[in-house]
């Protein structure tokens, strides 16, 4: 079990109702609308009944001559005119409550995206970096649906059940008392029952939902990694993988079903034993000549009317504590704050010039130390490149910059002011950045470059795709910049992925630019022909280039050789070339095998 999940081992069903009733609170003037119509169909399937009962009474009393025949059928005449009546105001409640129902749970519904969207998009770098997307997908999923499910429930069930109740309550005092208080004694034994039940099986409903958010994240990993498995040729060990998740998560939900039998057999009991001591004393009350047959019709229909209710609305409590328990798996992350903050009183970033200063900086991550004492000024308009082995701290610099971490020890500093008191959306929106692989959106590759300036004009757009040395691969598309790139940049090449990042930062013309291995998905020769688009790029612009391939780098106006977070040389190519050192033995490797000084 995961981190994720270790923290989803209980529900706070108090915490998640006072969450959607926060949610539905704006939306109320809905709520008191469907209440009206509830109650309307209350009392009309009340008086649905009543009609019965005089119908019944009054059938006994013509057959037994107490009536005359001309009185009988204006009375039935009369009856069939309120049972009509009664029927259209049922109706017309019904599809009003629908209706109304309808409206308000698609409010909910975009509230709640909307809440938990936008706060799960401002989470820190560390938070989506130890979630697996499959996983919270499926939590964001079934919380939505959650939503819709408690809505139904608390206002075509709960609600129903209370105006049915009390309605029914009511008239059963003024026609029977005792059978009044039967109809609470077994409303109380019912719910409780229930209610018990229901506490019972959360563990197992939460069981169940890690089971299937643990599945459905392995289903995204192995789709999103599925030409791996093709290339190795392993489709038969993730499907046996596959198997075991399935398979747990079968078992978890037979457990959680197999609460069911329990509901089942449990309501069936109290109704019916609650039904014989309710008709033995109504029939006690016939055979004294107390109350009617029709009564006692009357009262045999509402307590069954009300039981059926009941039954129902147990099952449905059942699904409440499920849909609050899913609904809980979106609500969880609410509970997560961010890592990085912004100060109170953060300003927006102002960039003039482009100077970055690294001040003593010291990062460490899970208790290692990342980043050790690192003092770096890069000057505007300046060209820096970070050289070192995998795992010397290159990409760190670059997420330090960006803020994705707090600093252990240090500041960093851009223009003369201090990162740590620059709102963070601020921070990222001033620099530009040609990633290490070109992650793309499922969308076209203009709205893939557009995204980095969303008021660019078309015109602005396709000059980029030209500097990126991207148009004549464009033009020779069916749908041109229209096509779509598929999921990650699917469709396109690791090489085109690139350019068409490339594209994107030159669109973007920030003042401050990263590339974070910009040419590492292209062969020499494309490397050759997007350089002159690169240092086109860089012109005017402050740039951090991290590179492994030093001819890349080679004309940058300082480059800084890192090694287990710590600088250890810093010069041009040249002077570096004139130092023993790691860069030297670095550039004789490279330059044997496919570089030319």
């Amino acid at each position: 079990m995961n981190s994720e999940n270790k923290k989803h081992n209980k529900i706070n069903f108090k915490k998640n109702l006072h969450i959607y009733l926060e949610l539905a609170r704006p939306h109320k003037k809905y709520f008191f609308v469907i209440i009206f119509f509830v109650f309307l169909m209350s009392v009309t399937k009340l008086l649905q009944k009543y009609v019965f009962k005089e119908l019944i009474d009054n059938a006994t009393f013509f057959s037994t001559g107490t009536i005359e025949l001309n009185i009988f059928i204006d009375l039935l005449i009369f009856l069939a005119i309120v049972f009509g009546i009664n029927a259209l105001i049922q109706a017309v409640s019904q599809w009003s409550r629908f209706r109304f129902t309808n409206i308000m749970e698609g409010k909910l519904l975009l509230d709640l995206k909307k809440r938990y969207y936008n706060h799960i998009v401002h989470l820190s770098h560390g938070f989506h970096t130890g979630h697996r997307t499959g996983s919270l997908i499926s939590r964001f999923t079934r919380g939505s649906r959650a939503l819709e499910r408690i809505t139904d429930i608390l206002l075509f069930d709960i609600l129903f059940l209370i105006t049915e109740f009390g309605v029914a309550f009511i008239s059963l005092l003024f026609v029977d008392l005792t059978s009044g208080i039967i109809l609470v004694l077994m409303a109380i034994v019912f719910i409780a029952y229930s209610l018990y039940l229901s506490i019972i099986g959360e563990k197992h409903n939460v069981a169940m939902n890690i089971a299937e958010d643990t599945e459905k994240a392995f289903i995204g990993d192995t789709f999103t990694n599925i030409e791996t498995v093709k290339f190795f040729g392993k489709e038969e060990h993730v499907k046996k993988i596959y198997f075991l998740f399935g398979d747990k998560t079968r078992r978890k939900q037979v457990i959680f079903w197999d609460f069911a039998k329990w509901f089942a057999s449990g309501h069936g009991l109290i109704i019916d034993g609650f039904a014989i001591i309710l008709m033995g004393f109504a029939t006690i009350r016939l055979i004294n000549g107390e109350i009617t047959i029709g009564t006692l019709a009357f009262i045999y229909t509402v307590y069954l009317s009300v039981g059926y209710a009941l039954s129902n609305f147990t099952w449905r409590i059942r699904d409440l504590y499920g849909g609050i328990t899913d609904f809980d798996s979106i609500t969880k992350y609410g509970e997560i704050e961010n890592d990085v903050k912004d100060e109170r009183n953060s300003r927006e970033l102002k960039i003039t010039k482009g100077e970055i200063i690294f001040d003593n900086i010291s990062f460490s991550y899970h208790n290692r130390k990342v980043i050790k004492n690192i003092n770096l000024k890069i000057k505007p308009n300046q060209k820096i490149a970070l050289v070192g082995h995998s795992g010397s701290g290159k990409t760190t610099i670059v997420k330090l910059l960006y803020r994705f971490y707090n600093l252990e020890k240090g500041k960093v500093f851009i223009d003369g002011q201090d990162i740590s008191k620059i709102k963070q959306l601020s921070l990222r929106n001033k620099m530009s950045i040609v990633p290490q692989e070109g992650i793309l959106f499922n969308d076209t590759i203009y709205n893939n470059i557009i995204f980095s300036k969303p008021n660019a004009t078309k015109k602005e757009v396709v000059k980029a795709i030209k500097q990126a040395q991207f148009y004549d691969f464009v033009k020779k598309l069916p749908e041109k910049e229209e096509t779509i790139v598929g999921e990650r940049g699917i469709k396109l090449s690791g090489g085109e992925k690139q350019r068409l990042s490339i594209a994107r930062a030159l669109l973007a013309d920030k003042k401050i630019l990263v590339l974070d291995e910009a040419t590492s998905s292209l062969d020499s020769k494309t490397e050759s022909e997007i350089q002159k688009a690169l240092w086109k790029l860089m012109q005017g612009k402050t740039t951090i280039i991290i590179a492994h391939r030093l001819s890349t780098i080679m004309h940058s106006d300082k480059i800084i050789v890192m090694e287990k977070g710590k600088i250890i040389q810093e010069g041009t190519h040249k002077k570096l070339l004139k130092q023993k050192g790691p860069y030297k033995e670095l550039w004789k490797l490279q330059k044997n095998g496919y570089l030319q000084e």
